[in-house]
């Protein structure tokens, strides 16, 4: 069950990204597709998860429990690896019922879901929030909201491997920084920990500073005694996490049409467009070479275009 889920390491193709803007610049990017790891279990969500379930599996628990919204990348994941490595998984949801397309696979996958409302589901980070749930699923272990913490940070670890084995093939011998959305900031810990002070680690915002991504990121840093800062964040929420607008709807079609490589809204979209705005105000030198993280999230495109 576990032992079988948590030994699984997809691995994901490093492509060469070809776009004019990065060509006038004399930048190189590469784009590490974890979109592309799974039809299901898709993005970095997969090694954020993989510490949580060797830890349920140590605990011999039967299941998870975490937490997310109705379009939510994770819960998406969990439940999608619930069903194909036979372990239980239950949902507690943001607000009240609505089909989603995402809504509707974690009810196909067997996951049982449970809707907090909005209070309801402000008061996770408050201390007694898990009480009455773990009392109610004893066999299950609870995951934080995305798979963060320093068990999704250490998952992610492993995502510098994953890419440098294939620098060979792009005819690179090094990287100069990585690139790549920040939701709860748990990947990009993840990275600064791998890189040890190597190479710098730079994290396109999605959500706005008030969600406390860079104070997660410092946590998580302190746990892990990493006492550098060989990282940098930007804001690329375009105010506010879910906030969409015409700039960034018709960079996304550009893009896609340009390079095929498809790119969400949420995440994935805002941090290629930030990267472009950086590279445009001179923040990189021509010559060099960036790692461009693609932290997948495509599923959550379906009921997103559905509503703008």
């Amino acid at each position: 069950m576990f032992s079988s889920a948590s030994s699984w390491l997809p691995q994901a193709r490093l492509d060469p990204l070809h776009l004019d803007w990065l060509t006038t610049a004399g930048i190189e990017v590469a784009i590490l597709r974890l979109d592309q790891i799974d039809p299901l279990i898709s993005g970095n969500k997969w090694f954020k998860l993989t510490e949580h379930l060797k830890a349920a599996d140590q605990a011999g628990a039967k299941g998870i429990i975490s937490l997310g919204g109705a379009h939510s990348n994770h819960l998406h994941a969990l439940a999608a690896a619930g069903k194909r490595f036979g372990f239980a998984t239950v949902g507690l949801l943001r607000g009240h019922p609505q089909p989603t397309p995402t809504v509707n696979d974690l009810q196909a996958f067997g996951m049982q879901l449970h809707w907090l409302g909005y209070g309801g589901y402000r008061a996770r980070n408050e201390a007694g929030f898990w009480e009455p749930w773990q009392a109610r699923y004893p066999d299950l272990v609870a995951v934080p909201e995305g798979g963060g913490g320093m068990p999704g940070a250490k998952g992610c670890v492993q995502l510098k491997a994953l890419a440098c084995r294939q620098l060979n093939d792009l005819g690179w011998t090094d990287y100069d920084a990585w690139w790549l959305a920040c939701g709860t900031g748990t990947t990009l810990a993840g990275l600064v920990m791998a890189e040890a002070g190597e190479h710098p680690v730079y994290g396109a915002l999605a959500v706005p500073d008030d969600h406390g991504v860079a104070q997660q990121v410092e946590r998580i840093l302190a746990q892990a005694g990493v006492n550098h800062s060989s990282y940098e964040l930007f804001d690329a929420s375009r105010g506010g996490f879910a906030k969409v607008d015409s700039t960034l709807l018709e960079f996304i079609e550009q893009t896609e049409q340009a390079s095929g490589t498809p790119l969400e809204p949420l995440y994935t979209g805002k941090a290629l467009l930030a990267l472009k705005q950086q590279v445009e105000a001179g923040k990189f030198t021509p010559g060099t070479r960036l790692i461009f993280i693609h932290t997948g999230g495509l599923q959550g495109r379906r009921g997103f275009s559905s509503e703008t």
